[in-house]
């Protein structure tokens, strides 16, 4: 059996361990009027089982070992307006496919570092290397194209620089730690130079792969126009029609003999083909054999409701029995009361009155001491 308590086990005790001494406390002075020993202890019971509860026990179930890929992994994207170009699996943008393969990559390499660069007319860092995973696929979440009314063109070699700069720090800090490049885009090259040389980073590479999204047939591009509610313009028009993107193989393949990986065009029905990473960085979680673990702690839980349901019912018991005996005291005070005389019997003359009244009331009759002296005076 293991433990994975909610708390630490130290402040657990801290929290628990007055209550417990109080119940315990209780049960042991002399017995007085108040709650009968039986319902103390079952309050106990409860403490305890509240306890348990906490610790949040468990049986380890089958067990595995966690494979850890000490690797830093950049991701290099595409994100001119030819990046949503609706050729991918019918009619969906590419963006929708980079974003499965990255998923697919981050699912591939546990335990790596991830950093993303973007381009479209300069290159950005947009996540600097992290093993926050979480970060990342929110990043690519919300990543969207340049906004169409500024672009001016663009070079598929625009970001060699940062890759290389992104590289050389990440050797620098990690040298144990091997790299892996992955490269996102459609090759059109749209500002009338040459191409960038990514050669710089082919040292600092150890594996990755180049991927390719688009079509011969090209795909119409939405208008990107910045807004916050995500509406667009429809579609960028060339000549009186959509205008179309069109995969330019040539330029990644290019790409990819610079880097020193492979290249791989890539389509929604074809399944994603990644290198192994590199054996030197590649073992078993410190962490060692993990596996399913069967709770426990709903035990404990059921207990506490069970002495919940019998405390309830006792409060509501005892309500009752107040109520029962309020009742009858209210009856006995009222019976007693005499209804009060009324102003016209009370003025009556007595002679007027009922005969019983009249002799259950005794007139007192006042003497006066002059009457009973003798008229002549005493000798």
């Amino acid at each position: 059996m293991i433990f994975q308590p909610v708390l630490n086990v130290f402040l657990l005790l801290l929290l628990f361990a007055p209550v417990v001494a109080v119940a315990v406390l209780v049960m042991t002075r002399p017995a007085k009027r108040g709650a009968p020993l039986w319902l103390w202890a079952m309050r106990l019971v409860m403490i305890v089982s509240c306890f348990v509860m906490l610790l949040r026990p468990g049986i380890p179930g089958g067990a595995t070992q966690t494979l850890a890929t000490d690797t830093d992994i950049v991701l290099v994207v595409d994100t001119t307006a030819s990046i949503v170009a609706e050729d991918w699996d019918g009619d969906k943008p590419r963006l929708d496919g980079v974003r499965a393969d990255i998923q697919a990559i981050v699912d591939e390499y546990p335990g790596a570092r991830f950093a993303l660069i973007t381009f479209d007319a300069a290159a950005d860092l947009r996540l600097p290397l992290t093993t926050d995973t979480t970060a990342l696929i929110s990043s690519l979440d919300v990543l969207r194209p340049e906004v169409t009314s500024q672009s001016r063109g663009s070079s598929v070699g625009i970001a060699a620089q940062m890759l290389s700069d992104t590289l050389t720090n990440a050797a620098e800090s990690s040298p144990d730690r091997s790299r892996m490049v992955f490269y996102f885009g459609d090759g059109e090259q749209t500002d009338g130079s040459t191409p960038e040389s990514f050669s710089d980073s082919a040292e600092l590479t150890d594996a990755g792969g180049v991927f390719g999204y688009g079509t011969e047939e090209g795909g119409a591009m939405k208008l990107t126009t910045g807004g916050l509610d995500g509406s667009d313009g429809g579609y960028i028009q060339y000549q009186g029609a959509n205008a179309k993107s069109v995969i330019d193989e040539k330029n990644l393949t290019t790409i990819a003999e610079q880097l020193g990986v492979k290249y791989q065009h890539r389509t929604a029905d074809a399944e994603l083909t990644l290198p192994e990473a590199p054996s030197t960085t590649t073992s078993y979680s410190k962490s060692g054999e993990i596996g399913n673990v069967t709770e426990l702690y709903w035990i404990a839980a059921l207990v506490v409701i069970l002495l919940l349901a019998v405390e309830l019912a006792r409060a509501t018991m005892l309500v009752a029995r107040l109520r029962l005996l309020k009742a009858p005291a209210a009856g006995g005070v009222s019976s007693r009361r005499s209804s009060p005389r009324s102003k016209t019997e009370e003025t009556r003359p007595l002679s007027e009155r009922g005969t019983e009244q009249a002799e259950q009331v005794e007139v007192p009759v006042r003497v006066h001491p002059s009457s009973t002296e003798p008229s002549g005076g005493e000798s």
